[in-house]
């Protein structure tokens, strides 16, 4: 496994940075923060299902990361889930573990929508891929969802590379307890930014607006209304004495958040000799 994809050679950067901060993740909420950040860049997702599978393939265990609302790990019916899993991992194996992905159908719902069916009727692609652990006999395998029509190359190739910082991550935090499956507790805010007299949520959800995040996102993902939001946003601005989120941005942050930019890739790889399969025939099992 090659330590910098060639797709990423202009990038070193980026990368680098994306590296560094999956190493520095410490709860649920700094990887979700890492998975919704630079990460975007290159695997633009809505959901992972983090997903292992035991020895006899029958033992699963999943965890979901999302900023999608609702959208948590226990939301999802154990065994229309299972019998997903199953058939990602088999055509993982099948492919050699190595990393896959597909174009997702739309399925019409049958029942009544949930937050969870929602979510995954909204989904057109996935990729898959995962790390064998030799010493417990157990397959990790990461499944990335997207609402866009399908994952290029690159993508394959960035999820090649960064597979094991997303393992180790993943392994260096708790499981979710139950009573908070649906939360992710907030890191405390830097320093710096106290500095500038923001309160804890402010903070919070000017970084959410240095990633990106409109609003809505950031509304959703903190369960709180957009008026919310915006109230809290006006009093950043008063308190830091600028226009807009922009000004914002520049003036908490010493490095602005790269933008994303179609020449930062170069021309398509080939394939990562993957066998396409269809599987969107196992989804209505999780939409229902």
């Amino acid at each position: 496994m090659n330590f910098l994809p060639s797709t990423l050679d202009g990038n070193i950067e980026l990368y680098l940075r994306i590296i560094r901060e999956g190493i520095a993740v410490r709860s649920h909420y700094d990887l979700l923060k890492w998975l919704q950040g630079d990460v975007q860049h290159y695997l633009p997702h809505k959901i992972m299902l983090a997903v292992w599978v035991g020895p006899d393939a029958n033992r699963v265990e999943y965890d979901v990361v999302s900023a999608l609302p609702g959208v948590r790990t226990g939301f999802l019916h154990s065994q229309r889930l299972l019998i997903f899993q199953r058939e990602l991992h088999r055509l993982w194996v099948a492919s050699g573990n190595t990393p896959y992905k597909q174009s997702l159908e739309r399925c019409e719902q049958r029942r009544p929508p949930c937050a969870m069916r929602k979510a995954f009727n909204g989904m057109r692609s996935l990729l898959v891929h995962g790390i064998c652990d030799e010493r417990t006999g157990q397959d990790c395998l990461y499944i990335i969802l997207g609402a866009n029509d399908a994952f290029d190359d690159v993508a394959l190739s960035v999820m090649e590379s960064l597979v094991p910082y997303l393992d180790t991550a993943l392994r260096r935090i708790a499981p979710v307890s139950p009573q908070h499956r649906s939360e992710f507790a907030p890191a405390k805010a830097p320093q710096h930014i106290k500095n500038c007299g923001l309160s804890e949520r402010e903070a919070e959800i000017l970084d959410w607006v240095r990633l990106g995040k409109t609003n809505g996102e950031i509304a959703a993902i903190l369960g709180i209304s957009a008026w919310t939001v915006k109230n809290h946003l006006q009093s950043v601005f008063r308190k830091l004495d600028v226009f807009n989120r922009v000004q914002a941005i520049a003036k908490v942050y010493p490095v602005p958040a790269v933008t994303n930019s179609a020449a930062w890739f170069s021309p398509a790889i080939a394939p990562l000799g993957a066998k396409s399969s269809n599987v969107a025939q196992f989804l209505p099992s999780i939409k229902r």
